[in-house]
């Protein structure tokens, strides 16, 4: 009987206690919202700071406080060493990973892993993506010398006869004219895919510092009027080729002042145009006009929001909301570009109060 009644005092116990902590702790954790733009005031507002994101806390199911103080955060799943990012139609994020790539869904708060299944979908590892606006998802596996084909969690085929991709890196896709852009790092070299086929069209590009030339390229964009962008890392330096592998403009130089390269890595294009470029040497992204000149940089060496040790890939939305992945404290943060459109209604905005 004595045993008894000690059992219900505890469990009575526990009860008020879990009463209390729902009734005293947010039933989410709140993130704190963080306000930095670039450049700094005085000056027009380019870049906005949205959001940084390395765990499931931050893109999942969040746990209460309660449960997080009893039985920690276990089953909390983050980033190892991601590299590459890309957006679909939907406002998924797909994030390369060692042996994986993480399909974020912000709006439902939610994710789920791609290319961890056992068979010929199994990834190594991914480093550059990829997504169509049918929902195919194309994913370069360095490892195994292929560039993977997903439809949502379905594996569809590889690309790439044997010997025929060294090290596939960057992958960028040119919907518009059915074609996928390659880049192999070894090979030094683009080759250039059917989007319908799969079946290989050309290639352009050799080993050497002259234009057209590669030294080690890796990433690689396509803009909205057929322009193929290549990260020639090596060399330090953007190449600009029109949609038949025709060299057009190079971007940057070696050097270590605003508007030169050390380690060019990731790159994008917004919709006004302007070249996005991440160094990792100089722990940062670079914005360039299409000419070549040095408009902004953004972040710089540290931890946290707008900044960066290890930057790598990079990819912008077709809201103009630029996605940076850092490497080393395996993070990927969101920012905001403000462009002229923007600037001008919200002029219009403030002149009609």
């Amino acid at each position: 009987m004595k045993d008894h009644a000690i059992r219900f005092l505890v469990i009575a116990s526990f009860a008020i206690l879990m009463s209390f902590f729902h009734a005293c702790a947010p039933a989410t954790y709140e993130r704190p919202k963080i306000d930095l733009v670039w450049p700094l005031p005085p000056d027009e507002p380019r870049i906005r700071f949205v959001d940084i994101i390395s765990s499931s806390l931050d893109f999942g199911k969040s746990r209460s406080a309660m449960t997080s103080a009893f039985f920690g955060e276990e089953d909390v799943e983050g980033f190892s060493k991601p590299y590459g990012v890309a957006v679909d139609r939907d406002g998924k994020i797909y994030v390369t990973d060692i042996g994986r790539v993480f399909v974020i869904d912000l709006q439902k708060k939610d994710y789920e892993l791609l290319g961890t299944e056992a068979g010929s979908g199994r990834l190594a590892i991914p480093i550059g993506i990829a997504a169509a606006q049918d929902g195919r998802i194309f994913v370069a596996d360095t490892a195994q010398d292929r560039v993977f084909v997903y439809s949502g969690k379905k594996f569809v085929t590889a690309i790439g006869k044997t010997g025929e991709l060294q090290s596939p890196s960057g992958v960028a896709l040119d919907e518009a004219r059915g074609l996928i852009y390659i880049v192999d790092s070894k090979k030094h070299m683009v080759l250039v895919y059917s989007l319908k086929d799969y079946a290989k069209i050309r290639e352009f590009g050799q080993r050497g510092g002259g234009l057209g030339e590669f030294n080690y390229p890796t990433n690689i964009t396509v803009d909205s009027n057929g322009k193929v962008y290549v990260v020639d890392t090596a060399n330090f330096r953007i190449q600009i080729f029109d949609s038949e592998g025709k060299h057009l403009k190079t971007i940057g130089a070696l050097g270590d002042s605003p508007g030169s390269l050390a380690r060019p890595k990731g790159i994008g294009v917004d919709s006004e145009g302007h070249i996005y470029v991440v160094d990792t040497a100089f722990q940062n992204f670079q914005i360039f006009d299409q000419e070549g000149n040095i408009l902004l940089f953004v972040g710089g060496a540290g931890y946290g929001p707008g900044k960066f040790s290890l930057p790598a890939g990079l990819t912008i939305d077709a809201q103009d909301r630029i996605y940076v992945v850092d490497q080393m404290p395996a993070n990927l943060q969101i920012f905001q570009y403000i462009g002229d459109k923007a600037n001008k209604v919200q002029g219009t905005e403030q002149k009609q109060k």
